[in-house]
C-alpha cells in the first residue's frame, strides 16, 4: 500500500504543479497516470508545440513546460505510479481514500486531487470511408515532432487553435502548408486567424475555405485528397493529412466514482477551493466544470493553489500556517534543511 499526503490522479501540468504548491505546505504526494511518463496531454501529444499564455514565458514548447515543472518540484520527491489507470475509490472509516489501479497498485490517502485534463482521449475522425487505411501511411491525427514535415507538402484540417497554430509553425518548416476549413470563420484566436491571413498573402500558406477534405488516395502510402471547394471537388498532392478536429474526452472509471459530473465534467465548489460533491475529492484543471471555467492551464495552477490549501487543514486538522512571499529567504530550505532559501516561493508552518 503507498501512502501519502495528497494522492493526485493526472501526471499532467496542473497534477505537476500541485505537488509544487503541496510542498510549499510540507504535504507529499502521489501520482497516478495511465500515460507511461509525466506531463499528460504536453507530454503525448504535442511536446513540440509553442504555448504562448504561459505567465513569463513568451513561448515555450510544450515538452520544455513539463521538463521545467518536474524540475521545479524535484527536491519534494513525488512519488510516481506510471502507465497505470486509477480504477475504483474506496473511502475508509478513517475518512482516507484508497485508490486501487487497473493492475492492482494501492494507494491510501486522505486526499483525492483528479487533475486527470480530458480523461482518457480519442482524436475526433473526419468522416471519410477509408481514413484508416492511411494513418501512419501519411495520417497523423496529432503533431508530435514536427521535424517529420520537414520540406513535406502538409494539408491541415480544422479551425480551432490546434489547426491555426500548427499551420503557422509548419509554415517555416514544411515545403508547402494548406490549411482547410469547412467555413469561412475560424474558432481560434483572433491573433492567429491574422497570422494565418497574412502569411496567405506572403504565399506561405495555401488557405481553402470553405472546403472539406472528402477522399483519401493512394498505393502504399498517402498521395492525394479529394477536396470540395466551393462546391467544386478538386485533387491535392500531399505527403501528408492532418486533421485536427479535437479530441474525444472520456472520464473513463473516474465517472463511476458517484462524482456529480455534467458533461463529461466534474462539477466542483469554485467559490472555494475546487472539491467535489464528496468531501477530501477535489478537481482541478480541464477535467472540472464550474460557472465561468476556461480550459487553460494557468486557470488549473490557480485551483491547483486552492485545493492545496484545503487539503492541508484536512491533512493538519487544528494547525495554522503562515503564507509569505517568494521572496523571504533564511528559512527551511527545500531539501529540509537549514539554510539560506534560493529565490522562490516559501511557507512556514506553525
Amino acid at each position: 500500500m503507498i501512502k501519502t499526503d495528497i494522492l493526485i490522479i493526472g501526471a499532467g501540468p496542473t497534477g505537476l504543479f500541485a505537488v509544487f504548491e503541496a510542498g510549499l505546505l510540507k504535504l507529499k504526494c502521489h501520482i497516478i497516470d495511465a500515460l507511461p511518463q509525466p506531463g499528460g496531454q504536453l507530454a503525448e501529444i504535442y511536446p513540440k508545440k509553442p504555448i504562448y499564455d504561459i505567465p513569463g514565458f513568451p513561448d515555450v514548447l510544450a515538452g520544455d513546460l513539463v521538463d521545467n515543472l518536474m524540475k521545479q518540484i524535484e527536491s519534494f520527491e513525488p512519488g510516481f505510479t506510471l502507465g497505470e489507470r486509477a480504477d475504483t475509490i474506496e473511502k475508509l472509516e478513517d475518512g482516507s481514500f484508497v485508490v486501487t489501479t487497473n493492475k492492482g497498485t494501492k494507494h491510501q490517502a486522505p486526499v483525492v486531487a483528479i487533475a486527470g485534463g480530458l480523461g482518457s482521449f480519442e482524436p475526433r475522425k473526419p468522416p471519410i470511408d477509408n481514413i484508416d487505411d492511411y494513418e501512419e501511411k501519411g495520417v497523423n491525427y496529432f503533431i508530435k515532432d514536427p521535424e517529420i514535415y520537414r520540406g513535406k507538402r502538409v494539408v491541415i484540417a480544422g479551425g480551432g487553435d490546434s489547426a491555426l497554430d500548427w499551420s503557422i509553425f509548419l509554415a517555416d518548416v514544411a515545403a508547402e502548408v494548406t490549411l482547410v476549413h469547412r467555413r469561412n470563420e475560424f474558432r481560434g484566436a483572433l491573433d492567429s486567424v491574422e497570422k494565418v491571413q497574412e502569411l496567405k498573402k506572403l504565399g506561405k500558406i495555401n488557405l481553402l475555405t470553405p472546403a472539406e477534405v472528402v477522399g483519401l488516395h493512394g498505393s502504399d502510402k498517402l498521395e492525394t485528397l479529394s477536396v470540395t471547394h466551393n462546391g467544386e471537388l478538386i485533387s491535392l498532392e500531399t505527403d501528408y493529412f492532418i486533421p485536427l478536429f479535437g479530441l474525444s474526452p472520456k472520464l473513463g472509471p473516474i465517472a463511476n466514482w458517484g462524482l456529480e459530473i455534467e458533461k463529461n465534467a466534474i462539477k466542483v465548489n469554485n467559490a472555494l477551493d475546487y472539491e467535489t460533491n464528496i468531501p477530501g475529492i477535489f478537481a482541478i484543471g480541464d477535467v472540472n466544470t464550474y460557472p465561468g471555467k476556461l480550459k487553460l492551464i494557468l486557470c488549473g495552477f490557480h485551483e491547483a493553489t486552492l485545493m492545496c490549501q484545503s487539503a492541508y487543514r484536512i491533512v493538519n486538522p487544528g494547525k495554522k500556517y503562515v503564507l509569505k512571499y517568494t521572496t523571504v529567504s533564511g528559512v527551511d530550505g527545500f531539501d529540509g534543511s537549514r539554510k539560506e532559501a534560493p529565490k522562490a516561493v516559501i511557507k512556514t508552518i506553525e
